[in-house]
């Protein structure tokens, strides 16, 4: 008996070793490996069984370590000159990978032009796989079921009671309740009044938090026809026959989320499971304790602010069948549920769903495969879904369900365009029409939330005498100033700057600071209204741990009337004293280098306004622009999605841009400006050749270097990724990059900078 393992070294191939006799009824695919390499030893995954008879397939894997000469050409099996090196340990009998997930992985790998080893280290929490890893045992005390001896004192008789009536308990904790010792304990253990020794103590990422249980709201029309077509015996899970994905179009506060936790009761009524995927800034205490609240300990969470233990507890949880719900960010997608049925990714149009490093796998797409895999229900819910699932909505190859009314006596809030090129209001923070909103918000008590998507006090320090701009060294961008630390930040690599007294190259005391970031725009605010309490919510305000729950937390209990924040504030949340939202400056994402500008800015400025009017009180959104002819803005002001996608879906067809095609990028970096700007203008001419493909010309990136690099880019498109996939594989089998050159591959790219 054989197997093929998938060792961790991203050589995105799997080697062939023989199974001891005394394992191979213990063997399974998805098991953890340990196994002889070269003069070492590595832990890797079973991927395949097989008999010592198997061939190696046209990937050539398996062999290589084993081989007597390296140079020797593969032939058949049976006729080469090597000894398989025999498995030495199952690290885990139990399986880290069912076989659906390990097809999962190789469909990932493949999509995404990735070592199938990085993908299968995307899968599992490094806290898992880490060797050493393992559960926090403590000393946990336990009643015996009588008194085994009657010669015990009073004293150990009522400690004895106590611990009967508690049910047992944690050593310390039971010492620190009943004023006792763990000697004194521990003799109770040896008379045989109670056992004690050690235990698994879940670490419980929730430990601290009150959650009241909740029950099922009353559905209004809208969310009953939403929840009867996931549940419809069409959709019906089915390895078989995979249901179709259902889009899931819901306005802001139209009660997506009581949906989906009914779908998830009714999954598990059935003993089915349940993914739930959210953006990782809107994974929010209050997102979370919804869960909980209706599921209990059935609820798993996994995300990065988790402890190492923490999350290691929370997977097996989930992998032992305990956990029957997870919720999480985008590697949630990979997590072990056993009988899955049901997978919703909230906010699905949502761009933190994209990895930005190897694998570079869409967590949206992959649920949708994984779906299919396992024949579990899929729903993808936003209220302004991305271009690329309306279109296979409005196409049939997803159904759709629409849920046009907000839930509850939730309304829409009335939104308004404020044309900052008035003479009144031009070039200033807040215009006359927003600071009046808020003033009359502060006099009735109610809260206000103000967006601008830019931190710091201002974007640029530039010399007013020669316009010399200050950039950081190793990135081509300005500094930010941040007159909180009396510094000039760089917002790419962190690195940092006092503020200088002059301009460094022509001397002259004649800096300015030009742009509204967060610090400023609260300056600002504080000198409007000095009685006004202020929370400001940005990278620079959350980076000590459970920040970013204190502000939303101190917010909730109205201990602040304005919450001024970036794209953090922009979703997830939903405060019923908000009456008023105000978007300080709509066009900084309109204006980016990028085809889907347009796309984002509606769905930011839809989703900020969504934020007021969320209960009994009607809410407004303002919206600061200096284009207020702009049809992106007017269409999110007017909420009207579906004019939004029609006047996109027809300019991006033109253009031949998604969804009308596949758009991948090559970047490539290097610290040596010459190399990778010759090595990108080859490469471009080289894939130039290739049918079926269309190649843009090799061009400086965006953001031409960052933290040292020099970085270039070049735009492929085809129909398939098939094309895209096997053209590059072929140019860098043809001609691998140097040492001193890093090369990637992005399918499905998101982010052109």
């Amino acid at each position: 008996m054989t197997v093929r393992v998938a060792i961790d070294l991203s050589l995105d191939k799997l080697f062939t070793y023989a199974v001891p006799v005394e394992l191979e009824k213990k063997l399974a695919v998805g098991q953890l490996l340990l196994v002889p390499f070269g003069h070492r030893e590595a832990r890797g995954f079973a991927m395949e069984l097989g008999s010592n008879r198997v061939g190696l397939g046209s990937d050539r894997v398996g062999l290589e370590s084993t081989l007597t000469d390296p140079n020797q050409t593969l032939k058949d099996p049976k006729t080469l000159p090597y000894r398989l090196k025999p498995v030495k340990a199952i690290v885990d009998e139990t399986p880290f990978f069912s076989p659906e997930l390990l097809r999962l992985v190789r469909q990932i790998a493949a999509y995404t032009a990735s070592p199938i080893e990085s993908v299968l280290r995307a899968a599992v929490p490094s806290a898992v796989l880490r060797p050493g890893a393992r559960a926090r045992e403590l000393i946990f005390v336990e009643p015996a079921l009588a008194p085994a001896d009657s010669s015990v004192t009073k004293h150990q008789q009522w400690l004895y009671d106590q611990i009967v009536r508690l049910g047992g308990g944690w050593l310390q904790q039971l010492c620190k309740e009943l004023k006792t010792t763990p000697a004194t304990l521990r003799e109770l253990g040896r008379k045989g009044l109670v056992s004690v020794a050690p235990r698994a103590k879940r670490r419980d990422p929730l430990t601290g938090r009150r959650v009241l249980p909740s029950k099922a709201l009353p559905l209004n029309p809208g969310q009953k026809a939403a929840l009867d077509a996931i549940l419809s015996p069409a959709s019906a899970p089915s390895p078989d026959t995979p249901p179709r994905p259902l889009l899931l179009h819901g306005v802001t506060g139209s009660g997506k989320t009581e949906v989906y936790l009914q779908a998830i009761a009714a999954e598990l009524e059935a003993g089915r499971g349940a993914i739930v995927m959210v953006p990782e800034i809107a994974l929010t205490p209050q997102t979370v304790q919804r869960f909980v609240s209706r599921f209990g300990n059935r609820i798993a969470v996994l995300h990065s602010s988790l402890s190492d233990g923490e999350r290691y507890d929370e997977w097996h949880r989930i992998r032992s069948g305990e956990a029957r719900v997870v919720i999480g960010p985008r590697s949630a997608v990979f997590a072990p549920v056993k009988r899955l049925g049901l997978i919703v990714v909230d906010e699905e149009h949502e761009t933190s769903y994209k990895q930005d490093e190897t694998p570079r796998y869409h967590a949206r797409d992959v649920a949708v495969m994984r779906g299919a895999i396992e024949g579990a229900r899929v729903v993808l819910g936003s209220a302004t879904p991305s271009l690329e699932s309306w279109m296979n909505a409005t196409r049939g190859k997803y159904a759709l369900a629409s849920m046009t009314e907000r839930a509850g006596a939730g309304t829409l809030p009335s939104v308004r365009i404020v044309d900052m090129e008035n003479p009144g209001d031009k070039g200033r923070i807040f215009s006359s029409v927003l600071l009046e909103a808020i003033r009359l918000r502060l006099d009735r008590g109610e809260q206000t939330i103000l967006f601008l998507n830019r931190r710091g006090w201002s974007r640029s320090v530039t010399c007013e005498s020669c316009g010399h701009v200050l950039e950081c060294p190793d990135c081509s961008v300005p500094y930010t100033y941040h007159r909180a630390d009396s510094c000039c930040r760089c917002h790419i690599c962190g690195g940092w700057i006092p503020v200088p007294s002059e301009c460094p190259e022509c001397r002259a005391r004649a800096l300015a600071y030009r742009g509204i970031g967060t610090q400023r725009a609260e300056d600002a605010l504080k000198a409007c209204f000095p009685r006004a309490r202020i929370l400001r919510m940005d990278a620079d305000s959350t980076s000590r741990k459970n920040s970013h729950d204190d502000i939303l937390g101190a917010f909730r209990r109205h201990e602040a009337d304005v919450l001024l924040g970036t794209q953090m504030i922009a979703k997830g949340l939903d405060f019923p004293n908000v009456t008023l939202v105000g978007v300080l400056n709509a066009d900084s994402s309109l204006n980016m280098p990028d085809f889907r500008a347009g796309e984002r800015t509606f769905q930011l400025l839809s989703q900020v306004a969504g934020r007021a009017g969320r209960a009994e009180l009607p809410g407004d959104a303002l919206i600061q622009t200096y284009d207020p002819s702009s049809e992106v803005i007017r269409a999110a002001a007017r909420g009207d999605y579906p004019a939004f996608a029609k006047a996109e879906l027809a300019e991006r067809k033109e253009a031949f841009f998604p969804p009308f095609c596949h758009l991948a990028t090559v970047n490539l970096r290097s610290e040596d400006a010459k190399t990778v700007a010759d090595w990108s203008d080859m490469y471009a001419k080289s894939l130039m050749k290739v049918g079926g493909l269309d190649v843009g010309e090799a061009v400086p990136s965006a953001l031409e270097k960052a933290e040292g690099w020099y970085r270039w880019q070049i735009v492929l498109r085809a129909p398939k990724v098939g094309v895209i996939v096997k053209a590059w594989k072929w140019i860098i089998g043809v001609r691998p990059p140097p040492a001193q050159l890093r090369v990637t591959l992005d399918v499905d790219a998101y982010n052109l900078m």
